[in-house]
């Protein structure tokens, strides 16, 4: 084997081992491409997960003041409701105080050795006065229909009578007035009505009243 021929072998052999020590570090790369890809893709798991446990936690806080907010508005709405129970009624007690006074002062005035009728009669008439202002201040109206004509929703006939020079079914007398609480009957007025002519039992007369209703 000449010299020429050595060195050719040895130049093959040289090549040979540098290919294959390429090879090992183009493999090396990769791998260490690939642990740094997997490393940065963990990374932003772990960021993903820290920023989904934190918006859990915040709204986890939110729905916490939420539900002590309703406990609060819950306990506030059942005092306020259990107040207007026991102390609804508190400004028409305050309204009614006046009246209770000014009978309380007439009594004392009627039974005195000096009562004077007249005195306690406008004392009663003032009471009365007071009396009906208090009531419709909460919304109860006065019904007294007399001379009006005959309204089934708000009058009760107790009974008919003759009236020439009226017109049927005229109220002639009202026995007992009624009253209406904003707009709601809570109770009939209790009347007379004048009848048709020649119609002067109570049996006709609400026979025609009924007609009317």
């Amino acid at each position: 084997m000449t010299d020429r021929d050595k060195d050719s072998i040895d130049s093959g052999e040289n090549t040979e081992v540098g290919q294959g020590d390429g090879d090992s570090m183009t493999l090396r790369g990769e791998a260490d491409a690939a642990d740094n890809s997997a490393t940065a893709t963990r990374e932003e798991l772990m960021l993903t997960l820290q920023d989904a446990q934190a918006k859990a936690d915040e709204h986890w806080n939110q729905l916490l003041r939420a539900k002590a907010e309703m406990a609060n508005l819950q306990r506030r709405f059942e005092r306020e409701l259990e107040g207007a129970h026991k102390y609804g009624l508190e400004k028409f007690a305050k309204e009614l105080l006046p009246v209770l006074d000014s009978l309380e002062l007439g009594l004392q005035a009627a039974v005195g050795e000096a009562a004077n009728l007249d005195k306690v009669r406008e004392g009663l008439e003032l009471t009365l006065k007071m009396f009906v202002g208090a009531l419709e201040r909460f919304g109860v109206q006065v019904i007294d229909p007399q001379g009006e004509r005959f309204n089934p929703e708000y009058h009760q006939a107790m009974s008919m009578q003759p009236a020439p020079d009226l017109a049927p079914n005229t109220v002639l007398t009202v026995y007992q007035k009624g009253y209406l609480l904003n707009d709601r009957l809570i109770r009939p007025a209790m009347v007379v009505v004048a009848s048709t002519t020649g119609s002067a039992t109570a049996g006709s007369g609400n026979a025609t009243i009924d007609e009317l209703a």
